[in-house]
């Protein structure tokens, strides 16, 4: 079923070949790597991680003060959560959808366009911010924080 889905978002986005997309379970949306997961435990739901990149040295306490706020106002409203690989230290979007919404090629292609612009946001706007942004937080003033 996920090389399908995979095989009808390439053919919806203009990938002429959807072969290693299929293969590595991932697709590049304007910039940012976005792998598909779905749980073999034979739950319907397709797990969409979008890797949004690896904040800056130093900086991880703060993102990840950052990432909380974002989940408790933006992100609870979607299936979605913030986070970081401890692993790799990347930072990920994880959001969960129901594989019969994705079987919509061109619905979870707006959706990869979505998300696409929550990293953008992230990327230029978080991880690139300067300190006094970040100390803005622990007065309660993150309304820079995009919903």
């Amino acid at each position: 079923m996920l090389d399908d889905l995979i095989r009808s978002l390439c053919e919806e986005i203009g990938l002429p070949d959807a072969a290693p997309c299929i293969k590595a379970r991932m697709v590049d949306v304007q910039g940012f790597e976005c792998t598909f997961e779905m749980p073999e435990d034979g739950a319907e739901t397709l797990y969409l991680l979008f890797n949004f990149g690896i904040a800056t040295a130093g900086r991880t306490l703060r993102l990840f003060t950052a990432m909380l706020q974002a989940n408790i106002t933006t992100y609870a409203q979607d299936q979605a959560q913030l986070g970081i690989d401890a692993d790799s230290g990347v930072a990920l979007l994880i959001v969960r959808i129901a594989a019969a919404d994705a079987s919509d090629a061109a619905w979870l292609a707006s959706i990869l366009m979505h998300y696409a612009e929550h990293g953008r946001y992230w990327r230029d706007n978080i991880f690139r911010a300067e300190d006094e942004m970040f100390e803005g937080l622990a007065t309660g003033d993150y309304a820079w924080i995009k919903a």
